[in-house]
């Protein structure tokens, strides 16, 4: 019986602080640096930066950061080269620490610099680039190990790599759970949209039009995201499946518009591989074969002894449990919220972000705003066009919480020419997945004050 009550505790212990092979760890940050040094020169070379952060006059800040701003003129060029060279560096592991947290702070602060630049990578990034200030990934293979070799490791925590795995299990799951819904899965939308815009693409540009090819490209891609994860973890899965998730996000950036977030995922996944695969990899690679014992074994002298003193202790202490148990729960609870609202969040967009309902909607949307002076009865039309770029009004139309926050930026501009009564109005129509235009929101609701209950029009259901 006694055996029966330790069994739980030692596989907790097991899980949290036994140990498991630097190596993955430190593989993972070199990739992830080089990946991201890439992203920032591929943002300055788009032109991206003068787009979102020098021409905009206007910006939809986050609750609690308006203060948030960006850097006149060409300091936004600078700060994104900066964040460039602090990747290199995050990779190659010279003054690892620094690196990782100023990259962090610095691409967060781009990232919640306006509600219309977020993407599900970027929210992705900041995640990983933050996990990462609390792991020892640069004690291994590193240029500070090289300098300082006091500080290399063969072996860490078993939580520093389970917390990454944790990370991108998350993705995964909730990602496949958001397919399951009547228009993905019975509607096939909104692949058949998209599809068929790329039927000029050679061999498989004609199918893209079918379809039966949306429905299994629907069908295909839930099934995928939900059970990926698992079949990484099975010893047996693992080599197909990692192929198969290769195949699947090549696919998906050539099909899509959607970035970087193809590559990041393809390198995470690896996290999900046995802690020591990169050294297994390494002496494949020079002829060694998988029988070469470079491999770790965690029952080596050193590196435990290491562990528990350069570390945490041996045993998980109550403070790490909590601080894990809270950042898994915060993880998990954000995606929940769209399942737990009456109207769709890709229509509502009410806890549609960081909730990783990616490639789940196709939206477009238009939005007229108008004032209303109630003491003389006058109503005319008011212009966004000295305030939003044609991207942010476009991405703007399509979320009725923007839509609210432009409302308010007006009615803040006619208070400051001194009508202060005036009331603001908007016509706002959106399209969802195929859908045939309808209202957004209430066209009677003053959006310069507070709104009420069913503000945001019901979506009508598809015929």
């Amino acid at each position: 019986m006694a055996i029966s009550l330790n069994k739980p505790r030692e596989i907790l212990e097991r899980f949290i602080s036994g140990p498991v092979d630097i190596a993955s760890l430190a593989a993972f940050r070199f990739l992830f640096g080089l990946l991201m040094a890439a992203a920032m020169v591929r943002f300055l070379a788009k032109g991206w930066i003068r787009l979102l952060y020098i021409e905009p006059r206007f910006f939809f800040s986050y609750p609690g950061l308006e203060w948030l701003r960006p850097w006149p003129g060409f300091l936004m060029h600078v700060h994104f080269i900066v964040l460039a060279i602090l990747a290199l560096g995050i990779a190659f592991g010279i003054f690892y620490r620094v690196c990782i947290a100023l990259f962090f702070l610095g691409f967060t602060y781009v990232e919640l610099l306006d509600q219309t630049a977020y993407l599900n990578h970027y929210y992705l990034i900041s995640l990983l680039s933050g996990l990462l200030i609390f792991l020892p990934a640069h004690r291994a293979w590193s240029i500070d190990v090289w300098r300082k070799p006091q500080l290399r490791l063969e072996a860490v925590p078993a939580w520093c790599l389970n917390l990454l795995r944790f990370q991108v299990a998350v993705v995964y799951v909730f990602a496949g759970l958001a397919k399951f819904n009547a228009d993905w899965l019975l509607r096939a939308e909104p692949l058949r949209i998209w599809l068929p815009a790329r039927s000029d693409l050679p061999l498989v540009g004609p199918w893209l039009g079918q379809a039966w090819v949306a429905y299994g490209a629907s069908w295909f891609g839930a099934l995928f995201d939900t059970s990926i994860v698992f079949c990484l973890l099975w010893r047996r899965t693992r080599w197909p499946a990692y192929a198969l998730l290769v195949l699947f996000h090549v696919a998906t950036w050539v099909l899509f518009n959607i970035g970087m977030f193809p590559w990041i995922m393809i390198v995470a996944a690896l996290l999900l591989f046995p802690a020591d695969w990169p050294r297994r990899w390494l002496a494949w690679l020079r002829g060694r074969g998988a029988d070469s014992q470079t491999a770790l074994s965690p029952q080596r002298g050193g590196a435990r002894d290491e562990i528990s003193f350069g570390l945490w202790s041996d045993r998980p202490c109550s403070f790490l449990l909590v601080l894990l148990a809270a950042y898994a729960a915060v993880q998990v609870a954000l995606p929940l919220r769209p399942w737990l609202v009456s109207q769709p969040s890709a229509w509502t967009c009410a806890g549609f972000n960081c909730a990783w309902r990616v490639m789940i909607a196709e939206k477009t949307g238009y939005a007229e705003f108008y004032a209303f002076d109630p003491s003389t009865s006058r109503r005319w039309r008011l212009s966004v066009k000295n305030f939003l770029t044609p991207r942010q009004e476009t991405l703007m139309a399509q979320d009725p919480y923007l839509v609210r926050a432009m409302g308010r930026r007006l009615a803040a501009d006619l208070k400051a020419r001194g009508l202060v009564q005036a009331q603001v109005t908007v016509d706002a129509f959106a399209a969802l997945n195929g859908r045939p235009s309808q209202p957004l929101i209430d066209p009677n609701v003053n959006l310069a004050g507070p709104v009420p209950d069913g503000w945001i029009v019901p979506l009508r259901q598809a015929e």
